[in-house]
């Protein structure tokens, strides 16, 4: 049973936006902050649109907006523009507790009423927010003094967490339904640590520190940002000069450069996985095909090869970090099994099966090398693979259209660690974000939504992995290391999350 539901850049470009940059000083007193980056900025609303849900541009909107309730560089929760909060004892109402002394960077205080309404503007279907089943499960959203109140239609035990995750951002009430969308595209403002100066899509950001940040106004006066979604010219920028921070290179180059006078580097594991989804259309109807799929790949050896031991091995959707992991749901490397599957089904070496595989190319480190080794393998049992390349942009379109390949490469972040945020949005047919439908996967996770016992919620999820791993309804690779390399005068704080938030950058 189905479920029914709904350039790199250019070199010559480049160069003349970034003249226009100028170039970084490496001295002590760094004026202006230069990183280069490795996606494009669609979208300045943090809240509406695919953009919305992209994990790898977060930074971008946590430098100039606030989270309801930030998380800290090792992804525990801290206060924010919400101080505190909570339910009430049935679980019928939700209470917070809104930070005093705050202003937009246009100088206008912040208020609980930008909280209210920055709820319900979330909650209502017609404004795009690709996340409005979370926060439609509230209503009657009020706020009186520092305190904002809402009755709960539907328990959803994720609630708070969604909050410090994806377009759970704080918007200007009256500056927005003053200037309008179009208005606020423009000239966008918040109350986070820097203020947007000047922005050239597809080119660079820049940005000012705002003195005025309830944080504390943070170290860089000026941060530029650039757009570099070629992985090899972002080694070029750090290894030239022209960039101070850079991210998300291939590991040998950071090992390499790391170890040359100037430039140092840090590499710790984030909450992103890599992944290959399913879509189970054509030959992926076929259980003997995805479980051969998953059982031809060798993930030990694809990390130790290609990615330089920088990541870990993962059989389900969840990282050691998770709620939800469970280091017993094991799937294993067996290419002789494979073979056995496959023959089942009439395949073979000499008689492949044969689908697409959609994969980016240099926006995570060796995506595209590590598609081609795994088709390499598949090669070796019976499967002949297609390699197609788009840019993530595409990847979110494919997807929230359900139109993906029968095999796509992704990294799915989740910096908050719940099963919801990872198995369940990538898993559960009727979610945007999932292109899986079948019905017994639906019906195991359609109970866990609203579960309010917790560690009955947990085991719940545990049990759905355990199943899609049996049943091949999805690849899960490897929890990403993720490589920060920088020059000696700046100190970087990697967040476990994979944001590269400027203003906790200092000078060393």
């Amino acid at each position: 049973m189905k479920l029914s539901r709904r350039s790199l850049l250019k070199t010559s470009a480049a160069a003349a936006t970034f003249a226009t940059v100028g170039l970084p000083s490496f001295a002590q007193d760094i004026d202006e902050l230069v990183i280069a980056y490795n996606v494009n900025l669609p979208s300045w609303d943090p809240t509406v649109g695919p953009s919305a849900v992209n994990p790898t541009i977060q930074g971008f909107y946590q430098s100039i907006f606030d989270l309801y309730i930030p998380q800290n560089p090792d992804l525990s929760f801290g206060q924010g523009l919400i101080t505190d909060y909570g339910w009430n004892d049935d679980q019928t109402k939700i209470w917070m507790e809104v930070r005093d002394g705050v202003t937009w960077h246009n100088g206008d205080p912040f208020t609980a009423e930008d909280i209210a309404w920055s709820l319900e503007r979330a909650a209502n279907a017609e404004t795009g927010n690709p996340i409005q089943f979370i926060w439609g499960k509230v209503e009657n959203i009020t706020a009186e003094g520092n305190r904002v109140t809402a009755d709960v239609k539907e328990y959803e035990p994720t609630f708070f967490k969604w909050m410090s995750f994806l377009t759970g951002y704080v918007l200007p009430k009256k500056y927005y339904e003053e200037v309008g969308a179009d208005g606020f595209e423009a000239a966008p403002i918040g109350t986070g640590p820097y203020m947007v100066e000047k922005f050239e899509r597809n080119a660079f950001v820049r940005l000012k520190a705002n003195e005025n940040y309830w944080g504390g106004a943070p170290a860089f006066k000026n941060v530029t940002i650039k757009f570099v979604t070629d992985a090899a010219s972002r080694v070029a920028e750090i290894e030239s000069g022209n960039s101070h921070v850079t991210l998300e290179v291939p590991y040998e180059e950071f090992d390499r450069l790391k170890a040359k006078d100037g430039i140092e580097g840090v590499a710790e594991p984030i909450s992103d996985i890599g992944m290959i989804f399913l879509n189970d259309i054509d030959v992926m109807t076929d259980p003997n095909v995805r479980k051969a799929a998953a059982l031809a790949i060798d993930k030990g050896l694809i990390i130790e090869r290609l990615l330089s031991g920088y990541g870990v091995a993962i059989d389900t959707m969840q990282t050691p970090d998770y709620a939800a992991y469970d280091e017993t749901i094991t799937v294993g490397h067996d290419m002789e099994k494979a073979k056995e599957l496959l023959a089942e089904s009439g395949y073979s070496v000499d008689n492949p099966v044969t689908f697409k595989i959609q994969t980016t190319k240099g926006f995570k480190p060796k995506d595209y090398e590590m598609v081609q080794a795994i088709v390499g393998l598949w090669r070796k049992v019976g499967i002949e693979a297609e390699i197609e390349v788009y840019e993530i942009a595409k990847h979110y379109e494919l997807r929230a259209a359900d139109t993906l390949a029968p095999a796509a490469f992704y990294n799915w972040g989740n910096s908050v660690g719940d099963p919801t945020t990872s198995t369940g949005f990538a898993m559960f047919g009727p979610s945007p974000h999932s292109v899986w439908d079948g019905e017994e996967t639906f019906n195991m996770i359609l109970p866990l939504w609203g579960e309010k016992d917790e560690a009955k919620r947990i085991e719940g999820w545990k049990a759905v992995d355990r199943h899609i791993a049996e049943n091949a309804e999805v690849i899960p690779l490897l929890q990403y290391v993720q490589p920060i390399l920088h020059v000696s005068g700046v100190n970087v704080v990697p967040h476990r999350s994979g944001a590269l938030l400027p203003h906790l950058m200092t000078r060393a």
